[in-house]
């Protein structure tokens, strides 16, 4: 490798790192990966919150099991998003959006927790904005 070459992988590295975009999709990428999983792992623990409370009763009704037992399920989903956003960006955004689709249309069925469902709408446009970004950056590398 001679200098120029050196010199000049320096500074298109140097380049993508200051882009806002690169930027925001690192940001999003890593949010998305370590939120899904610390959630996920605390579905096992409850320590954040009661998570069986945010279980809609209709959909407890369908599930086998109790509330805390499809809690773990959620978990174990949740911690594979987080682990796909790592891997596969691309994939992985629109895999967190559409289950955070689906705890959408959960809390909007119980009273009281639209705030939660107006939250997690926004987390949802910041899903979809990392599968976008990351058709860009991730499929450059």
């Amino acid at each position: 490798m001679t200098s120029e070459t050196t010199t000049t992988s320096a500074a298109s590295r140097r380049a993508v790192l200051t882009d806002p975009g690169y930027q925001a999709f690192v940001i999003l990428r890593t949010g998305f990966t370590v939120a899904p999983i610390l959630f996920g792992l605390d579905k096992f623990a409850n320590l954040l919150v009661d998570w069986p409370t945010y279980l809609a009763p209709w959909i407890d009704g369908i599930v086998p099991g109790s509330a805390q037992a499809a809690m773990y399920a959620v978990g174990v989903i949740e911690i594979v998003a987080g682990v796909t956003v790592a891997l596969a960006p691309r994939f992985g955004g629109w895999l967190v959006a559409g289950w955070l689709a689906g705890i959408i249309v959960n809390l909007l069925t119980i009273p009281g927790h639209y705030d939660v469902a107006l939250r997690d709408f926004g987390l949802l446009l910041g899903a979809v904005a990392l599968a976008r970004l990351a058709q860009r950056y991730h499929a450059d590398r």
